[in-house]
């Protein structure tokens, strides 16, 4: 007989074996070691915590199972290890992103993208799938308008259907990149250091 306990994570209930807890609890607490800045810290255990939780939401199909030392091994396979997080800002060159982005395509979904949006960022969303200049995307959607209002009309159909990217890996699925611990990591970095030239000027 296994005891069970109950946890909340990225805001999901979850029952996970006490094993399982203390395998998961030692994993994001060295995670959270490797981050420095509070701020940073936060949105990122934040980030990484949600994307754990629609791991094992994705593996329990069977509904009421708890969640076991193997989910939780598996779902540390994924993410990858805390060290990696060194590792890829020490590797941040080339490599790093020709390994994301032959390993992620596989995996790329379209979102609305809303950091460079006009109107409601399915443009730029969909120019991000299809890694091609957001120019482009504007141009046809401009001369649809323009010819009938069948431009604006499909416009607006996208912009209901298509689900905006507001976390970090839902942006990382947009852009392809496999959305594990260095990658959230690293996207949460860009945004804060972003944010603050941003502030600067």
């Amino acid at each position: 007989m296994k005891k069970t306990i109950t946890i909340n994570l990225g805001g999901v209930v979850f029952s996970i074996d006490e094993d399982a807890y203390e395998l998961l609890k030692e994993y994001l607490d060295k995670i959270e070691g490797h981050f420095s800045d509070e701020g940073e810290r936060q949105d990122i255990m934040s980030d990484i915590e949600s994307r754990i939780a629609e791991l094992f939401s994705d593996g329990q199909n069977s509904g009421n199972r708890p969640v076991t030392l193997k989910d939780v091994e598996k779902v540390i396979e994924i993410m990858g290890e805390p060290v990696d997080i060194a590792d890829s800002a020490e590797n941040s060159g080339d490599g790093q992103s020709q390994s994301s982005s032959s390993a992620g395509r596989k995996n790329r979904r379209i979102y609305r993208d809303t950091d460079n949006r006009v109107l409601g960022g399915v443009c730029s969303g969909m120019a991000t799938y299809w890694s091609i200049d957001v120019i482009w995307i504007r141009i046809i959607f401009v001369i649809l308008a323009i010819m009938a209002l069948s431009g604006f009309l499909v416009y607006l159909l996208l912009w209901l259907v298509i689900p905006p990217a507001v976390t970090t890996a839902q942006k990382l699925e947009m852009r392809g990149e496999p959305v594990n611990i260095s990658n959230i990591g690293r996207a949460v970095k860009d945004e804060f250091n972003n944010v603050r030239k941003n502030l600067k000027i």
